[in-house]
């Protein structure tokens, strides 16, 4: 496949761009700061830009297979990014004609399981901590959900800097019974199985160990 991958030097984009240049597919690397892009290999092309503009998006987008994004806030400071970034990749993507989509957000923006990820004062604590970054990925999802685009919002819980597994569990339109932790490769790994799931498209999908 053909691929362009958006946040590429993030802890997830970056584990995209590794697997799918292992996997034999051609990416195309958007990042603001190349430097800081470590991983190389045949097939790889790097495209230098700040995702302020749609016009300067559209050739890194044109012609692809799927569009991967690992953009989304680091924390409090960083909220809204994740929305006006992805306006940006939408917009970009709709003058090109590019459908495919799949995006990472986080598991508490979607329902909440009846057991596992958190109870409920520790979920209501964290919701109140981290509000701003979970409104944030809401109006991102928000604006996938107005899109006239095949979207997946990919939504992990807890991320941890392991290697792959390959054993994790998802789930269409709901979260993993007592999913607790997920590492950035497997969450990358399922994000890549999944631009070729059409189950998935206009779905937001739960996955955790």
């Amino acid at each position: 496949m053909n691929l362009t991958v958006f946040g590429a030097t993030g802890g997830i984009g970056r584990e995209i761009v590794r697997q799918a240049l292992a996997s034999g597919h051609r990416v195309t690397a958007v990042v603001r700061d190349p430097a800081r892009l470590t991983v190389t290999g045949p097939g790889l092309e790097v495209v230098r830009a700040d995702l302020t503009d749609p016009e300067v998006v559209r050739p890194a987008v044109t012609g692809r297979d799927a569009v991967l994004s690992g953009l989304g806030p680091r924390g409090r400071k960083d909220a809204g990014v994740a929305a006006r970034l992805t306006r940006t990749v939408l917009a970009a993507m709709q003058a090109e004609g590019v459908r495919r989509l799949v995006v990472v957000s986080a598991a508490p923006v979607g329902p909440a399981p009846d057991d596992g990820l958190l109870d409920r004062s520790v979920r209501a604590l964290v919701g109140s901590i981290l509000k701003p970054v979970y409104d944030d990925l809401r109006e991102m999802e928000a604006e996938l959900s107005r899109s006239g685009t095949d979207w997946t919002s990919v939504r992990p819980p807890r991320l941890q800097d392991k290697p792959l597994t390959g054993t994790y569990r998802t789930v269409i339109g709901g979260f993993p019974p007592k999913g607790r932790f997920i590492a950035r490769a497997d969450v990358a790994h399922a994000m890549l199985a999944m631009t070729a799931d059409e189950g998935t498209a206009k779905q937001g999908v739960g996955v955790a160990y």
